[in-house]
């Protein structure tokens, strides 16, 4: 029975320095900074998230980015209504330059909505567009209202 006791005895000792080390380890690793790179993908998230959506600076130009873009597709329509006013008692030449120009404004002003879509769909810019502009933008719409 000696020999049992002797050797649970040796078996608590070891098991106890095994742990006695791990703590011993991880107490160095926080002490010199070595558990860094453990925390690291959290502490970037947050201070992703503190340097955009906490900073005052991304608010306001994300909120002022959601009006421009509604402006843009706006203003691309207007410019294709006039042209395409322009177009009834236009030359043959000025007519082909004016469907040009059209076609590029179409094509400006898609993208326009699309980006706009875009960021009204992402998560971290969202709750910065203004209340009375509308969730998303209709590409195949003929006029867009950027206040509902």
């Amino acid at each position: 029975m000696g020999q049992v006791r002797e050797g649970a005895r040796l078996g608590a000792w070891a098991v106890g320095g095994v742990i006695g080390l791990a703590v011993l380890y991880v107490i160095a690793a926080f002490a010199f900074g070595g558990a860094g790179w453990i925390t690291a993908p959290f502490r970037g998230e947050a201070d992703q998230r503190a340097n955009t959506v906490g900073s005052g600076e991304f608010r306001q130009t994300t909120y002022e980015q959601f009006f421009d873009l509604c402006e843009a597709v706006q203003n691309a329509e207007g410019t294709i209504q006039a042209l395409q006013e322009e177009r009834k008692t236009a030359s043959e030449t000025r007519t082909e330059q004016i469907d040009q120009s059209i076609t590029a404004l179409k094509a400006t002003r898609i993208e326009s909505v699309n980006d706009y879509n875009s960021k009204a769909a992402q998560e971290h810019r969202a709750p910065f567009r203004d209340k009375d502009l509308p969730y998303r933008l209709d590409a195949a719409a003929k006029r867009t209202t950027c206040t509902d």
